[in-house]
């Protein structure tokens, strides 16, 4: 089986698992609105179509390099590690999850497990694997992509903690993010 194949299966089973736990989610009481989340969902789609683009057949000023096959590999399992770790988050994050920024009915501040490393452990999960990837695939439009996603990520994570402290309380949201980081664990 070709690696490149692997990091294809990964990507899958990561995408389709998350989308079937989408049914396990609380009932929604308020959403930020599409109206706030629309240049971060633009900029995500973007990226995502260019992050998503095939390595394979990439030569010239395209392909920015060719990593080593232990390079390869110890990128897979740092995919593998920031997959984990999303699901980690999911899981201890319960029914408050939601893909879009809302809150749940009984919505609290998460402070336990991945949410005493970071705010956003989904995120920070996720940008584990995109660099990962990126760094396996080599190519300018890998780069470009994952700029853009990490970018919408940035967004997202702003606006949603605008929308928690104004939702759970300024006072007790604030004393949170004064604890812990935002997304890179340990800064």
């Amino acid at each position: 089986m070709r690696i490149g194949t692997i990091i294809v299966g990964l990507w899958a089973a990561f995408a389709l698992s998350w989308l079937l736990a989408a049914v396990w989610a609380g009932r929604t009481e308020k959403t930020a609105g599409f109206g706030q989340e629309w240049p971060y969902r633009s900029i995500l789609a973007v990226g995502a179509i260019l992050f998503f683009i095939p390595a394979h057949g990439y030569v010239g000023w395209m392909r920015l390099w060719w990593p080593p096959l232990t390079l390869v590999w110890i990128c897979v399992a740092l995919i593998a590690v920031g997959f984990a770790f999303c699901w980690w988050a999911r899981i201890h994050l319960g029914r408050l999850w939601s893909g879009i920024i809302t809150r749940k009915e009984g919505h609290h501040i998460v402070d336990s497990g991945p949410y005493a490393l970071v705010r956003h452990p989904i995120y920070s999960g996720l940008l584990l694997a995109i660099v990962a990837t990126t760094v396996a695939k080599g190519t300018l439009v890998g780069i470009a992509g994952a700029v853009l996603i990490g970018a919408s990520f940035y967004m997202k994570a702003r606006l949603e903690e605008r929308f928690l402290r104004e939702e759970l309380g300024a006072a007790a949201y604030d004393e949170y993010s004064s604890r812990v980081p935002m997304l890179v664990p340990f800064t």
